[in-house]
């Protein structure tokens, strides 16, 4: 799908940008998940930009940025961030799009609006559908399920210097909404940049706390609209039990769960989320076919790249960098191997033969001495999920942290790829068996030694 037009309607003389995915015959109306990311940012994060693109093949997608975030105007002075308010930029989206009575979807904090909406405007909402919601966020005597207080707490407000999860070398609000992107190469980059473009650290403020006061349990008896809630039932704070809530409180809600930890819908396996959203907004399922595919995996990183990056200078680093992707780009293209990416300070491939797979991983080894530079790399075979120019899977995030444990210099590989190169001529030196962070069971590592 080809990057849509930002468009802009008008609430009181203020722009609200949004765009329009697909093209089908039914509207619906995406509130944010009530982080600050803007929707400008989807295109470069895979697994989101997937996401959004299996809603729009069954409907015409309507997705907009609240007044004060990302594509938006700025709130004018004296207006503060509110539900009410996020409320009344989508109705202005609605007017400019030519929306009369779309399906209003939200996650998370996306919720509180759309209830807002669904219940005080129901000629404006055809049906609900609410992934991982909540109607109140903080606990309460009335509200024994809500998020306690010093679990609050440590839920970082802004996007300055996040926190880091206990034991964890992850920051906090990423452990907390996309735990099984947590580990996956780029992705806390991108997630940060993502973050500071969307609100400065004084806005993140004052939209989170706007969300955490909100109270919306009050107008769920008024919802009369068909509605749809979808729970991941290990997501933070036992969310599960507020979609629970939701559904009981919301007269003729259906409620559905799904397992999982991440509290965006977008993150972790979606397809069965998306597939009950179609059926209940089409009546029918297309189904989603898997694409998955056996490949070798190469993941590197430059040792001490930063210390490098400081000593070189930007320019002088840069024209070292620009050196090696060429002679990598060679490289691959002489192994038959395909680059996924350029990591900053790696690089992320894939092979159909193994043998080709580490026969390349020396040669790049070998091009890095010869820049002044030495790399890591780590190796393995194994299923992996094809996500447009992007891959996903165990298989990525086997390798990343085998490579991770290679010394400077060296190929570090699982017995996988050892016993399929058998007969190669390949000679490996065995390093044990390992436990690698966040995959199961022990893994046995070799290194390369000659091929």
């Amino acid at each position: 799908m080809d990057a849509p037009k930002t468009r802009y309607a008008l609430r009181d003389g203020n722009h609200i940008g949004y765009q329009i995915w697909g093209d089908g015959p039914v509207d619906i109306l995406e509130f944010n998940n009530g982080l600050m990311i803007s929707i400008d940012e989807t295109y470069d994060e895979p697994n989101w930009l997937r996401y959004e693109e299996s809603l729009a093949g069954f409907c015409r997608l309507i997705r907009f940025d609240a007044l004060g975030l990302g594509l938006s105007d700025p709130l004018p002075t004296g207006w503060s961030p509110s539900v009410e308010g996020w409320a009344r930029d989508a109705m202005a989206v609605l007017d400019d799009a030519g929306s009369t009575q779309p399906v209003v979807l939200a996650s998370s904090g996306g919720t509180l609006p759309a209830v807002w909406l669904a219940a005080n405007h129901p000629e404006r909402v055809a049906s609900l559908v609410v992934i991982n919601g909540t109607a109140r966020v903080m606990w309460a005597e009335d509200y024994p399920i809500g998020v306690p207080q010093d679990v609050l707490d440590s839920i970082p407000l802004n996007i300055e210097d996040p926190p880091m999860a206990e034991g964890e070398d992850v920051p906090m609000d990423i452990v907390i909404y996309v735990p099984s992107l947590s580990h996956r190469v780029g992705f806390r980059e991108w997630w940060g940049r993502a973050a500071r473009r969307g609100a400065s650290p004084s806005t993140a403020i004052a939209w989170n706390l706007a969300s955490f006061s909100a109270d919306m349990r009050g107008e769920l008896a008024s919802i009369a609209c068909p509605t749809l809630v979808l729970s991941r039932t290990e997501a933070f704070a036992d969310l599960v039990e507020h979609g629970r809530y939701l559904s009981e409180a919301i007269p003729g809600a259906h409620f559905v769960t799904f397992p999982g930890a991440d509290m965006l819908p977008w993150s972790g396996e979606f397809d069965s989320m998306v597939d009950e959203i179609e059926e209940f907004v089409t009546g029918t399922r297309r189904g989603h076919a898997a694409e998955r595919a056996l490949a070798t995996v190469l993941f590197t990183d430059i040792v001490d790249s930063t210390v490098q990056a400081a000593a070189a200078g930007d320019r002088g680093w840069r024209a070292v960098l620009d050196e090696y992707d060429v002679n990598v780009a060679r490289h691959l293209a002489r192994n038959d191997g395909v680059l996924v990416k350029n990591t900053g300070d790696g690089t992320l491939a894939r092979f159909a033969s193994p043998a080709q797979a580490v026969r390349c991983a020396l040669a790049m080894v070998e091009t890095a001495r010869n820049s002044g530079i030495e790399i890591r790399a780590g190796l393995h075979a194994g299923e992996i999920e094809l996500r447009g120019n992007d891959i996903g899977g165990l298989a990525v995030h086997i390798a990343s942290r085998v490579s991770a444990l290679a010394a400077p210099s060296e190929v570090l590989t699982t017995g996988t790829v050892r016993d399929l190169v058998v007969g190669s001529g390949i000679v490996f030196d065995d390093r044990g068996r390992h436990n690698l962070k966040g995959v199961p069971d022990e893994w046995q590592l070799l290194a390369v030694e000659q091929v």
